[in-house]
């Protein structure tokens, strides 16, 4: 009998870490669940997956690239570049599921403050490119109230990135 109790326990305490960690998965890029595009091969994308593929993103973004604030579109003047088929995955996440307007971008920030452990790879992912769409979108912002929103949340995600760098002992 005891037994039974110890099983009962174990699988409920295991069902409510899953429910647990796929309430945080959710909750801070939720469009990458349900991607615009329909193949079951971009559902949940994640672009970086080898030092091969930071390399081409930092190449991708070193080029000039940048994002379309009205629709997410991912510009690269290199035309050699922008031609690998390796970069319509980045184009998904730049297009479907990362936040492009202000209070989306807040919201996420707010989020990662609260969020307790690491990131995953995915959600660190998608939390730089974020950071970058939004010092991207910051020289182009009017002087004045706006213009500090927009640095307030680069800041904020900056935080979390670097909080999430940091080791877990401190």
């Amino acid at each position: 009998m005891t037994a039974l109790r110890i099983l009962s326990v174990s699988a409920l305490m295991c069902q409510m870490s899953i429910t647990a960690s796929l309430h945080w998965r959710k909750a801070l890029f939720p469009s990458a669940l349900r991607v615009k595009r329909g193949t079951p091969a971009l559902l949940n994308p994640t672009f970086q997956k080898s030092a091969e593929d930071a390399s081409l993103l930092y190449e991708v973004l070193w080029s000039g690239g940048h994002m379309d604030a009205e629709d997410g579109t991912l510009h690269i003047s290199d035309h050699e570049l922008a031609s690998m088929r390796k970069l319509e995955v980045l184009e998904v996440l730049c297009e479907d599921v990362l936040p492009r307007s202000l209070s989306e971008i807040q919201r996420l920030s707010a989020q990662l403050e609260q969020h307790r452990g690491s990131l995953q790879m995915d959600d660190f992912e998608r939390t730089v490119l974020t950071m970058v769409f939004t010092a991207q979108q910051l020289p182009h912002t009017s002087p004045g109230h706006q213009r500090e929103l927009w640095a307030n949340a680069l800041l904020r995600l900056y935080k979390a990135i670097k909080g999430d760098l940091r080791p877990a002992d401190d």
